[in-house]
């Protein structure tokens, strides 16, 4: 027998924490905030938002090639955690499923994204969000950029209602067993010194 199949959060709860942790980490610092499916989507949440600031960084004039360095390798450590915790909010849903005694059918046609890789456009829209709205609000600049930033803001409001809607969809439909959830493994390479050649040849070389 089948458990209920209503799914574990709403879009529309999950884009409200979203937006919220992006206000709220701007004046304090981002930090593991929940268990269970909540906590593993503030996981990739928190690594996006300080992703977002590291390239934010690295593209300043003004920093020495050595804190570029430093960045780029922030860079990497931090994207590689966000692949992470994209596969992490996939595992927990698969298991949720199978709690719940969900089972797709064989012949399913699986979606090309997986729930854990909606979230993450999701998380990366509300950033865009409110540095947009940053730069509508900017009293230092001319009224030309701040309405240019009004009318993308337009647009990403846009694509956040058929994001949501899309989402809310494939929720349903995978809890309801129409869709099958297969985590889609990432693979990354250049991290892994058994595997990136300038790593593991300057360590023989060493």
């Amino acid at each position: 027998m089948t458990m209920p199949t209503s799914i574990p959060m709403t879009v529309t709860d999950i884009d409200r924490m979203l937006e919220r942790l992006v206000a709220h980490w701007h004046t304090a610092e981002p930090a593991h905030e929940e268990d269970g499916l909540t906590g593993k989507i503030c996981d990739l949440h928190r690594f996006n938002f300080l992703l977002w600031h590291e390239e934010d960084i690295a593209r300043s004039p003004d920093v020495t090639d050595a804190k570029i360095a430093q960045v780029k390798r922030a860079i990497d450590r931090y994207n590689q955690a966000r692949n992470d915790a994209i596969e992490k909010v996939d595992d927990w849903l698969i298991e949720e499923l199978g709690r719940r005694g969900v089972v797709a059918a064989a012949d399913a046609p699986a979606a090309t994204e997986t729930p854990g890789a909606a979230i993450d456009r999701l998380s990366i829209l509300e950033l865009r969000r409110y540095h947009m709205q940053e730069q509508i609000e900017r009293a230092d600049a001319a009224p030309e950029h701040r309405e240019k930033a009004a009318t993308r803001m337009a647009v990403l409001d846009v694509q956040r209602a058929h994001l949501t809607e899309a989402l809310t969809r494939l929720f349903e439909e995978i809890f309801a067993g129409r869709r099958p959830l297969r985590v889609f493994r990432q693979m990354k390479m250049y991290n892994d010194p058994s595997m990136n050649p300038y790593l593991y040849k300057a360590r023989s070389a060493a």
